[in-house]
């Protein structure tokens, strides 16, 4: 019992964990207000009415404190409450009163690994007490005691594969589970990894027990070199290819496959000096992928010797044996083939003047054969068929003169193309580039080879502007020099204004008139070509504008030339001659057009009436008169019965022309070409008389194609027949002369014969 004072200290209370002995009695506190009066004791905080909850109580009337559950010490390890004493009436006669109670631990957890399975490596060869890795474990007791205190062992040890090493390889330090090797001899090569059962026990290795796993793998070390296997290696490649496979070599390697130890590094250590071969690695494989990166040339070398060396990627362990580096053979063998012919350029450039004589050898020697065979030579493209060429030598030359301003020739450069086929028929083809440089074949010309200069054109800075064009192109062409021949000159200077013009000037005021001056002009070319020209000069009074006043100038002047008066006559009077022949021409063409001549014969009718007659439409088996779907009657109208229009009549003679009906099948509003109207005069004409019209019909806009059947609905006016049919025929077939049809010509004989067999 404890007598519960203001300013008493009640050190801990000890409970130990796991406890049978429920309810136990803790602790017992009392009030020095017990003899004045009743007290009642109650109890606050974790473990009674604080979570966890219910594990203490106190009697209110005793104050004994006690345990109402077993306690765990894992969960809680210490609880701190607070009693009170109070009246009955719920006042507090002393100040609360703080409880401590402390719960001892027991062994009552086994120790655990932090991992299920560890993982470690060492490297192959390693010497004894090499670390290797460290295994922990935990237990949830109190690590202050010795229920907490962990021990560490190796029960057992398996190799992979099994039984390759017996011997106890690794030690593990009990205290901090720091596994290392105990012996020598770990070989990747022998063994692959360890299997190692693990203990860890608390109370200092006496208590009580768990079980754990590491795995312990041996990691390669380069302590193997690659070699070749076999040293002697023959492949085959062909010529003028690159970049293609011709072989692989092989090596062995004992170290970790697919590892940097493992993985071959090879080099073409000699027999290729001018870098033909490449060898690389088949990451699968761990071959040597040997390939043609430079085409062969088999009448250069047709056969290599290479010498190949091979390492790792990684460098080589100081534990490996101290072997040489192992090194292969590779006899290549070169395959001819039929090579392409070669051009010695290409393109093949040339630079010849544009003037030069057809005959010319422009180039030899263009290309040469590999494997020495025969060449024929051709041109492929030459579009101007400038070119020739010697189909065994190759020789070119010159067919026809060049022209440097061929729409081909671009840039002063013409361009062909040559080919060149050996005897197997293997062909190459190469650019024949042209450039052509100019020639000064053109001499310039001057214009304009006339013009008007005011009398005073020296006093007002004027004159007459002057220039010239040049065929040739630069430097053939300007800049232009300018002179006057001084004997026929002499009134006259010319002043160069730049390099295309110069100013004609009089050097006094001359009289107004024709003047005729000699201008010679230079261009620039080698040689300089010139040439001389009339320039015909009309001095002029001008106005203060420097213009020529309307002031007539006399026809003829002191020099040479036609006024401007006479030229106008002699235009007025060759109008007036070409206008009176048209007036003729057309009143002799109005008078006949209406001279109608009545006679007799097969075409001919006596018969003036208007006769009309149904034309059938016979496209069907079995028309006749009762087909009646006939062409409009009303087209087939005597033209003399035509009402007169206002440009029906003719300009002279007053008779009226009936007007062509318009088609209705056909455009009429485009100009039609002027079909033959009169009647030949001799029966023989009438082949040329129907050709006329035919070819008239042929070019007539506004009718259908000429292969489409003409409706000749207009047949002209003046036919000496009112109408072809039999109707309108004033007398019988009898009573009809045939014989004129044989003057018609052979075509018309036949049909002589069928009217009159006699």
């Amino acid at each position: 019992m404890i007598r519960v004072k203001r300013d008493w200290i009640i050190p801990p209370i000890r409970v130990l964990e796991n406890s049978k002995q429920i309810p136990e009695d803790l602790v017992q506190i009392k009030s020095d207000k017990i003899f004045t009066g009743e007290v009642i004791y109650k109890l606050e905080g974790p473990g009674v009415d604080q979570k966890p909850k219910n594990l203490f109580e106190i009697d209110d009337k005793t104050g004994m404190i006690r345990s109402k559950q077993p306690l765990d010490r894992e969960k809680y390890n210490s609880f701190t409450l607070k009693a009170f004493a109070l009246s009955p009436s719920g006042e507090r006669l002393e100040n609360p009163t703080t409880i401590e109670i402390v719960v001892l631990d027991q062994n009552d957890n086994r120790p655990a690994f932090s991992q299920s399975q560890f993982i470690g490596t060492v490297s192959e060869f390693s010497v004894p007490g090499t670390s290797v890795m460290s295994v922990s474990a935990t237990d949830a007791d109190d690590i202050m005691t010795e229920n907490a205190a962990l021990s560490y062992a190796i029960i057992d040890q398996e190799s992979v594969p099994a039984g390759a090493v017996t011997k106890t390889m690794f030690g593990i330090n009990n205290q901090t589970g720091a596994i290392y090797t105990r012996d020598v001899g770990l070989d990747r090569e022998v063994v692959k990894s360890f299997k190692l059962k693990l203990q860890v026990a608390d109370m200092g290795g006496m208590g009580l027990t768990s079980q754990g796993v590491a795995i312990i793998h041996v990691s390669d070390i380069n302590n193997n070199a690659p070699q070749f296997d076999p040293t002697m290696y023959s492949m085959t490649g062909v010529e003028n290819r690159k970049d293609y496979e011709i072989g692989r070599v092989n090596v062995t390697d004992r170290d970790d496959r697919g590892t940097g130890n493992w993985e071959a590094k090879y080099v073409i250590s000699d027999g290729d000096p001018h870098n033909h071969f490449a060898i690389s690695t088949d990451p699968a494989s761990n071959q040597g992928v040997v390939t043609v990166v430079k085409p062969l040339d088999y009448e250069a070398q047709h056969e290599y010797t290479l010498i190949l060396t091979v390492t790792n990627l990684s460098p080589l362990s100081n534990k490996a044996p101290n072997n040489p580096v192992s090194s292969a053979t590779v006899l290549v063998t070169v395959v001819n083939e039929n090579e392409a012919p070669h051009f010695r350029e290409d393109p093949i450039q040339i630079v010849v003047i544009e003037s030069v004589d057809p005959g010319t050898v422009l180039k030899t020697n263009i290309a040469y054969d590999p494997d020495y065979s025969e060449l024929r030579y051709e041109i492929s493209r030459d579009p101007e068929r400038w070119l020739d060429i010697n189909r065994d030598t190759g020789d070119i030359s010159v067919k026809k003169a060049f022209n440097i301003r061929s729409p081909h020739v671009r840039n002063n450069i013409y361009n062909a193309v040559v080919k060149v086929t050996d005897a197997g028929g293997v062909s190459a083809t190469a650019t024949l580039s042209i450039t052509l440089k100019e020639t000064n074949d053109f001499p310039p010309q001057l214009f304009p080879l006339s013009g008007t200069v005011c009398r005073n054109a020296r006093q007002m800075n004027s004159g007459l502007v002057l220039t010239a064009v040049d065929a040739d192109l630069p430097p053939h062409a300007e800049p232009f020099t300018f002179q006057l021949l001084n004997d026929l000159s002499v009134n006259w200077t010319i002043i160069q204004v730049n390099d295309t013009h110069a100013v004609l000037q009089p050097l006094r005021d001359l009289e107004p008139a024709e003047y005729a001056v000699m201008v010679l002009v230079f261009d620039s070319g080698s040689p300089v070509l010139d040439a001389l020209t009339q320039v015909n000069v009309t001095v002029c009074l001008c106005d203060s504008g420097g213009l020529c006043k309307s002031e007539a100038v006399p026809i003829f002047g002191s020099s040479v030339g036609i006024s401007f008066i006479a030229l106008s006559i002699i235009i007025v009077s060759i109008t007036l001659l070409l206008l009176l022949l048209f007036l003729a021409v057309a009143l002799t063409s109005c008078g006949r057009r209406h001279h109608i001549k009545k006679g007799k014969g097969l075409l001919v009718g006596e018969s003036e009436d208007d006769i009309r007659d149904n034309v059938f439409n016979y496209d069907e088996q079995g028309g006749g008169e009762e087909d009646e779907n006939a062409f409009n009657i009303d087209l087939l109208w005597n033209p003399n019965d035509t009402p007169p229009t206002a440009e029906s009549f003719c300009p002279v003679s007053g008779i009226p022309r009936g007007k062509q009906p318009l088609r209705k099948d056909t455009p009429h509003y485009l100009p039609s070409p002027t079909y033959p109207r009169r009647p030949p005069a001799d029966p023989t004409d009438i082949e040329d008389y129907i050709n006329d019209g035919l070819e008239a019909a042929d070019h007539d806009p506004n009718v259908p194609p000429y292969d489409t059947a003409l409706i000749y609905d207009y047949e002209g006016e003046g036919s000496l027949a009112g109408s072809l049919s039999s109707i309108a025929s004033g007398s019988s077939d009898g009573d009809q002369d045939y014989d004129y049809l044989n003057d018609w010509g052979p075509r018309f004989k036949k049909l002589a014969n069928m009217y009159d067999p006699r």
